[in-house]
C-alpha cells in the first residue's frame, strides 16, 4: 500500500469512522454505493470489493458478472451530512475485472483513458462547470407540476430567501469535502439556482460533480424541499444547463493562450473549438442524453440550438470569454450545450476526444457567429454555414450510431449499451400520450 492508503487507514481511526461508502457510477450516470466496515478497507485497497456487475446498468452480461470495486484513496472524504456520533466517509472506485484489468464499462475508466491519450501529446485537460438546478417545495408526484421554492429571478437578492439559505448550507458542505466553489446565485427560473465549481483537472471535476449532486439532494431533503437537475422541468421557464469552461495545459502553460492573437486564442485553441464543433452532432447523445434534454435546447434563451462559436456571444454553442489583461493562464472556451443531467465522465471524455481530433487533424475553425443566432432566419443561418444541433434524442441517436469518434472514445461495450438504452428510452417516450395531446384534442375531436 502507498502513502495515501496509509493516510486513509489512520484517518479512519482518528475520526471514528464506522462506515466507508465506496462510490462508482453506472453508464447512465447514476451513483452506486456499497458500505464497508473500516476493518475491510485494507483488503479492499489490495484486492477490491467483489460485486455482481450484471446487476448494474451496462456493466456486464450475466456470464461475466464478477467485478471488483477498487477504492481510490486520493478521493477519501468524510461525509458531512451524517450528523453527530460516529462518522461515515466515501471514496470513489475504479472498477476492475477479476484479473485486475480495468473494466471497459466503467465511465471513470473511459475518461481516464481519454485523458491518458491527451497526456501522451503533452496536454492536461481542465474543466470548470456552472451547474444549474431547480428547488421545489414538494416531492414531485406523477402528473403534477412541481412548485418552486420562490418566484425570484436572475441574480435576485431576496430577504429571507429559501434559495440563499440553501446555497449557504450546500456550499459549506461542499467545501468541507474539499470541493471549492467559485460563485453561486439565483438563476433565471423560479426556484432555479446556480453553483459554479472552481477549475480542476477533468477527472477531479467529474468526481466533484457526482459528489455535488449528492450533496445538493441531501441538503434539500434536510430542508424539506426537493432538488432536481432535470434539463427542462417547466415549459415556460429556462432549462438547467452545465456550461463548462475548458482549457488544455502543457505543463504550467495554457495551450489555448497566444499573446497578440485574435481574442488571445492560440492555434491549438482554435483547432480544439473546430473539433468540438465538427463532432457536436455525434457527441450530443452523451452531452445531452435524455429525451428531456432537447426541450431545453429548442427555444434559444441561454441554451444553444446551433453549431457555431462566437466571442462573448451567449447564443453560440461555444463562447470565447472576454480576455482579461495579464491573465493569459485563464484563457479558455465555454461549451454551452452540456446539461446538468449528463454522465460527467462520459461527457468530458467525448468533448476532449472531439477537441483533440481537431488538433490532431488540424481542423480549420469556421467563421465566427457575430449575431444573435436565434434571431436569424433559417435562410440566413444556412448562408452563414450554421447547422442545427440534433432536434431530439432520436436524431442524436441516429447520428451517434454512425460515429467512429464516439465508438472509439466510449469503447465497444459502453457505446453499444448506451445507444441501445437511449433507443429504448426514445421508443418508450414516443408511445406516450401527453397532456398536451389530451388538452388539445379531447374537447374538439
Amino acid at each position: 500500500m502507498g502513502k495515501q492508503e496509509d493516510f486513509v487507514l489512520r484517518a479512519l481511526e482518528e475520526r471514528d469512522v464506522r462506515f466507508v461508502r465506496l462510490w462508482f457510477t453506472d453508464v447512465l450516470g447514476f451513483l452506486k454505493s456499497v458500505a464497508v466496515a473500516p476493518a475491510e478497507l485494507e483488503g479492499a485497497f489490495d484486492e477490491g470489493i467483489g460485486f455482481d456487475g450484471s446487476a448494474i446498468e451496462g456493466f456486464a452480461r450475466v456470464y461475466e458478472a464478477d467485478m471488483l470495486a477498487k477504492p481510490d484513496a486520493s478521493t477519501f472524504q468524510i461525509l458531512p451530512w451524517r450528523g453527530e456520533g460516529p462518522s461515515a466517509a466515501r471514496m470513489f472506485c475504479d472498477i476492475e475485472m477479476p484479473d485486475g484489468s480495468p473494466s471497459y464499462a466503467d465511465p471513470r475508466h473511459v475518461l481516464k483513458r481519454t485523458l491518458s491519450r491527451a497526456a501522451d501529446r503533452g496536454f492536461t485537460f481542465y474543466t470548470h462547470p456552472e451547474i444549474e438546478f431547480y428547488l421545489f417545495k414538494n416531492t414531485p408526484e406523477a402528473g403534477e407540476e412541481p412548485v418552486p421554492v420562490d418566484r425570484s429571478g436572475y441574480f435576485d437578492h431576496t430577504a429571507q430567501s429559501k434559495g440563499a439559505d440553501f446555497r449557504r448550507e450546500a456550499i459549506s458542505m461542499l467545501e468541507s469535502m474539499g470541493i471549492s466553489v467559485e460563485f453561486s446565485h439565483h438563476e433565471g427560473g423560479p426556484g432555479q439556482q446556480e453553483i459554479d465549481l472552481r477549475y480542476a483537472d477533468a477527472l477531479t471535476t467529474a468526481d466533484n460533480i457526482m459528489t455535488f449532486r449528492t450533496v445538493i439532494r441531501e441538503v434539500a431533503l434536510g430542508q424539506d424541499i426537493w432538488a432536481s437537475f432535470m434539463p427542462k422541468p417547466y415549459t415556460t421557464h429556462p432549462g438547467s444547463g452545465m456550461h463548462t469552461h475548458v482549457s488544455l495545459f502543457e505543463g504550467d502553460q495554457n495551450a489555448f493562450y497566444e499573446a497578440g492573437a485574435q481574442y488571445q486564442l492560440s492555434r491549438t485553441g482554435r483547432q480544439f473549438i473546430a473539433g468540438v464543433l465538427r463532432h457536436a452532432p455525434e457527441i450530443s447523445v452523451v452531452t445531452n442524453q435524455w429525451v428531456n434534454s432537447y426541450k431545453r435546447m429548442m427555444f434559444g434563451s441561454e441554451a444553444p440550438s446551433y453549431i457555431c462559436w462566437g466571442h462573448n456571444n451567449r447564443s453560440a454553442m461555444i463562447r470565447v470569454p472576454m480576455y482579461k489583461p495579464n491573465k493569459g493562464q485563464s484563457t479558455r472556451i465555454e461549451i454551452r450545450t452540456i446539461d446538468a443531467a449528463c454522465n460527467p465522465y462520459l461527457a468530458y471524455a467525448v468533448v476532449l476526444a472531439a477537441g483533440m481530433k481537431g488538433i490532431e487533424e488540424d481542423y480549420e475553425l469556421p467563421r465566427e457567429a457575430e449575431d444573435d443566432v436565434w434571431s436569424l432566419s433559417e435562410r440566413e443561418r444556412n448562408a452563414l454555414g450554421i447547422d442545427p444541433l440534433p432536434k431530439n434524442l432520436n436524431d442524436a441517436i441516429s447520428i451517434a450510431e454512425r460515429s467512429e469518434l464516439l465508438a472509439e472514445t466510449l469503447g465497444e461495450q459502453v457505446f453499444d449499451f448506451f445507444l441501445r438504452n437511449k433507443r429504448s428510452e426514445w421508443d418508450e417516450y414516443r408511445g406516450q400520450v401527453s397532456a398536451f395531446e389530451r388538452d388539445r384534442m379531447l374537447p374538439v375531436i
